[in-house]
């Protein structure tokens, strides 16, 4: 078995991106795709696209976490890289299973192009795989170059959609099932009425409450969370 690859360039997984994780809601072809891809079932390139909060950046790092565990995989966020030299994705042309996340940034860009480009080729003579994550399908990006736009046009695509209402909430309860953390229905209907219902917002709200909770000793009831809430951030 390949021994995987340390991200380069001090790039980290966020350590509870996970399809165990991943609550599917609409998107559950997405994940089975997704899924499959990381296990080294499919090849090639697969699209994600969808607004802010679907979840592209969790499968990204979930599929780069999942396909490291057998070999050299790599997650690239661009919106870290979208204003420096597009040559940093050379770096990635030998990884057997390379993550893009926020392609739209760069996509369009002349020098981008030709990166990705390259990168595209390398990863197809090799039968790597390639995760592609942008807020659009391919089609609606204003590509530089004809053989890169027809290329991700014809992979497959898949549009995520934010979780709903019930979905969200059945995410943060996993969340906190899986860190081992007791999320009482009252506590979650209290972080439902008094702050935003994103789920990168709800997510840091329940690693401040993980950490205040285990160093109080306490459980997380509306008192000791209105408590901790209501105190310096």
């Amino acid at each position: 078995m390949p021994e995987p690859r340390q991200l380069p360039l001090g790039v980290r997984l966020r350590d509870r991106a996970s399809f165990a994780s991943f609550v599917a809601g609409s998107s559950a072809e997405a994940l089975r795709h997704v899924t499959a891809l990381a296990a080294g079932d499919h090849f090639g390139v697969t699209w994600l696209h969808g607004p802010a909060g679907a979840g592209k950046t969790h499968l990204l790092q979930a599929a780069c976490a999942r396909a490291a565990e057998q070999t050299r995989a790599g997650y690239v966020p661009l919106a870290q890289f979208a204003q420096g030299d597009a040559a940093v994705l050379d770096g990635w042309r030998d990884l057997d299973c390379v993550c893009l996340d926020d392609l739209h940034l760069v996509a369009g860009q002349r020098p981008w192009d030709e990166v990705l480009f390259r990168l595209y080729r390398d990863l197809e003579e090799r039968g790597a795989r390639l995760l592609v994550a942008a807020s659009e399908p391919p089609a609606a990006l204003g590509w530089s170059l004809r053989d890169i736009a027809s290329r991700f046009a014809a992979a497959p695509v898949f549009a995520l959609q934010p979780l709903d209402e019930a979905g969200r909430m059945q995410a943060l309860r996993l969340r906190a099932k899986l860190r081992g953390v007791d999320l009482p229905d009252e506590t979650v209907r209290f972080l439902q009425r008094r702050f935003p219902r994103d789920m990168q917002t709800l997510y840091r709200l329940l690693d401040t409450l993980d950490d205040a909770a285990l160093a109080a000793q306490r459980r997380l009831t509306v008192p000791f969370v209105r408590d901790v809430l209501s105190g310096p951030q």
